[in-house]
Parts: structure tokens; sequence; C-alpha cells
């Protein structure tokens, strides 16, 4: 029997061997493997991985890096692959935390939503939130999704939520937080003010589409509940 398919690219990806992580890839498409299945089978939960890895201190800054910026170039690749189906008229601004593995994790949704007939912009790391909020009043967009929050953000994204909902820039958006802190910390979409939290990639087109346009209203605070542990993804 053959190694499965993420053990077959996660080898290769924590030595940082783009070549072989590539190839990996290739070979997957040929043999008629879904993009989709490539993506959130195989190179996210390697992205999970790489990231638990790093944060229990079991691979250094240079395999971390390595490591994301094959992700980064293997999403690229898969992007091109990916159907794309009919328009819904839905519109998504997903933006990330300033890091390189969640940048991978938002790219890939962003892509995700496009195959699915959204409007899709992917703003990256790094903009100011005056800027965000410019372009959430000129895209108006249906939702917008803060991704891979980190710990030391958590106080900066409730403050954007509470400027946006004060300003009441595109009112019937809705604001979905996944990733990141959010994933580890039960509530925590809550505390910040976000509409709704979606947790697994597979779920993401399902659960969003399903949100009705938000009505307007005082903002609900919920609590933190204590941590969960992640579930271990299969080497």
């Amino acid at each position: 029997m053959s190694e499965p398919l993420l053990t077959r690219y996660l080898q290769p990806l924590l030595a940082g061997r783009r070549a072989e992580c590539f190839d990996v890839v290739h070979q997957a498409l040929k043999e008629d493997i879904s993009p989709e299945k490539i993506a959130f089978d195989v190179v996210w939960p390697a992205m999970i991985q790489v990231e638990r890895l790093f944060r229990d201190d079991r691979i250094d800054i240079a395999i971390n890096n390595m490591a994301s910026r094959i992700n980064r170039t293997v999403t690229d690749q898969l992007q091109a692959h990916l159907p794309r189906r009919e328009a819904t008229g839905l519109r998504i601004i997903v933006s990330c935390a300033d890091d390189e593995r969640e940048a991978v994790g938002g790219q890939m949704l962003a892509d995700l939503f496009q195959s699915n007939g959204w409007e899709s912009y992917y703003l990256g790391a790094g903009v100011p939130d005056d800027e965000l909020l410019k372009l959430v009043g000129r895209l108006r967009p249906d939702v917008l999704m803060i991704y891979g929050t980190q710990p030391s953000e958590v106080p900066g994204a409730r403050r954007f939520v509470e400027l946006i909902r004060e300003i009441g820039v595109c009112q019937t958006m809705n604001i979905v937080a996944s990733g990141g802190v959010f994933n580890r910390v039960d509530g925590l979409w809550q505390e910040v003010g976000a509409d709704a939290f979606v947790a697994e990639p597979c779920d993401v087109i399902s659960q969003v589409s399903a949100l009705p346009p938000r009505i307007p209203g005082p903002r609900k605070l919920g609590i933190v509940k204590k941590r969960r542990r992640r579930r271990k993804v299969a080497v």
C-alpha cells in the first residue's frame, strides 16, 4: 500500500525540499485527485502541523519559513486548477494575521470562495485598520472574514469590530472569525463581536453562504471559555 498523500508531502516539506513537494502535488493532479482535496486534505493539515511543531519549539524558524513558503507556492499552483462555479452575486473580503502561515490559510479560503462563485478579495497581512475600513466602505461586501488572529492581536481585532459597528459602515455585512486563536479558545469570536465563527475549511462555504444579512443592533458580548485541545493531525 502506498504512503498517504499527506505523509508523502509532509516529509519533504519539513526538510525544505521544494522540488519534491511540487512533484508530489503534480503527480496527485495527474492521478485526477481534485485540487480541492489536495488543498484541504494535504496542504491545509500540513500547514496546521507546521504551526503546531513551531509553537512547540520542535522546528526552528528556518524550517518554519521554508515550509510556509512551499505551502504558499503550492497554493498558488492549485488555484489555477480550481473549478469556477456560477457566480452567486456575493462578495467577501478576507483579511489575515501578520504571519506567513496564516497568510497561506487566508489565501486558501479566499481561493475557495472564488471557486464557489463569490467575488473574493484577499488582502493578506499587514493592512492598516483605516485602509481596511475604507475598502469595506467602497466594496460593501456581504462578509468580512478575519482569519488567523494571534493572541496578541485579539484586542486590536475587538477594537476594529467595534469601530466598524460604531461608524455603521456596511451595516448588513457579517463579520466571520476563523483560524488562529479563534480555533483554540471557545467563544472568543463572540467576545470580539464577530457575527459567526467557522473552525474547519470543509464547512466554510456552506456555513458562510447560509448567513442571512446582518440585522443592525447592539453588539452582544460572549464569554471566553477555557482553551480546548486541537485535534491531532495524522502524519
